[in-house]
């Protein structure tokens, strides 16, 4: 048995998801995993055996956590995060470090493992889901390899509160969750498709029941982004992951939904217009991108692929 390994996730939903490989890669290996995340990420890993805290917003209280790891589970730590602060909140904490020698930090890891030229070029073809399982990788001594595709488990819970919440909504049989989430600037661009309201009636004119899955504080911008959508109340991660699950097509911005779809393995249409595909598509057989870091899909291209994909006519 491999000594117990504490491990920072990262702070973002998509990124986390994309540590699954990598996180399992690990836990086959025979470390027991005790995880440091977002607060979502509790019941976002809810079936795994992998206990999550979740990480201590300030910098002074990643120190006593660190401390806290390092007294229950011994002083081996991974970071899939890659900044300075979290490799020197942790080394203060006498842990023995392993991650990337990004952000200037070489110095405070005990083992600071390159970055593939792969990842590291402006060219480079390398996805994030490579990146991670690349790291635990190197911390095992072992290949580096292609992971397989994304596959979030769910407790049967999950499944039955999002029925729930369905059935509370009057929604029943079939029905496509559009994503228009997203929300910001990436590198002085706009990060989410402008065409959702216009997409929202096409589907809903040709009969097609649409669901809004909101985050905190939400709501309001989705029912006016999803016009004669159902737009559902907040719900955990773990609910949401379930509801992608049983639908029958999800559309979303490269965003956390859209990971979080390719997760489940739900059908997927994946929006691209200024972040880069080669490293953050959805990492899943079941979807397709449309657009590019060059330009967003056209709305005649994403209804196109829609009516595809679940069996409905253009006219």
């Amino acid at each position: 048995m491999a000594a117990p390994l504490s491990i920072r996730l990262p702070n973002h939903l998509g990124d986390t998801l994309m540590t699954l490989p990598a996180l399992e890669r690990l836990a086959a290996a025979g470390h027991a995993l005790n995880l440091l995340g977002k607060g979502w990420a509790v019941p976002l890993l809810g079936a795994y055996d992998w206990p999550v805290t979740p990480a201590a917003p300030r910098w002074t209280d990643a120190i006593r956590q660190w401390r806290a790891q390092r007294a229950a589970h011994g002083p081996q730590a991974l970071l899939f995060t890659n900044s300075f602060g979290s490799a020197l909140a942790a080394r203060l904490a006498g842990m023995t470090v392993t991650g990337y020698a990004t952000d200037g930090r070489g110095i405070l890891l005990s083992r600071a493992i390159r970055v593939s030229p792969r990842w590291s070029r402006p060219d480079g073809d390398m996805h994030t889901v490579e990146y991670y399982d690349a790291l635990a990788a190197s911390h095992l001594g072992e290949p580096a390899r292609r992971p397989a595709p994304l596959a979030l488990r769910l407790r049967e819970e999950a499944r039955t509160r999002a029925r729930a919440l369905l059935a509370d909504a009057g929604v029943s049989g079939p029905y496509v969750v559009l994503c228009p989430g997203a929300t910001g600037l990436h590198r002085g661009r706009e990060k989410t498709w402008r065409d959702f309201p216009r997409l929202s009636r096409w589907l809903v004119e040709r009969g097609a029941r649409v669901v809004g899955l909101p985050g905190p504080g939400e709501r309001a911008r989705f029912e006016e982004a999803l016009p004669g959508a159902v737009v559902l109340p907040d719900a955990d991660v773990a609910t949401y992951a379930a509801l992608l699950a049983e639908s029958r097509l999800v559309v979303a911005n490269d965003s956390g939904p859209s990971h979080l779809a390719a997760a489940v393995g739900a059908p997927l249409l994946a929006l691209f217009g200024v972040t880069a595909v080669a490293r953050t598509r959805p990492w899943s057989q079941h979807a397709t991108v449309l657009g590019s870091d060059a330009g967003w899909p056209s709305l005649d291209e994403v209804t196109a692929a829609a009516a595809r994909r679940i069996g409905i006519t253009l006219a």
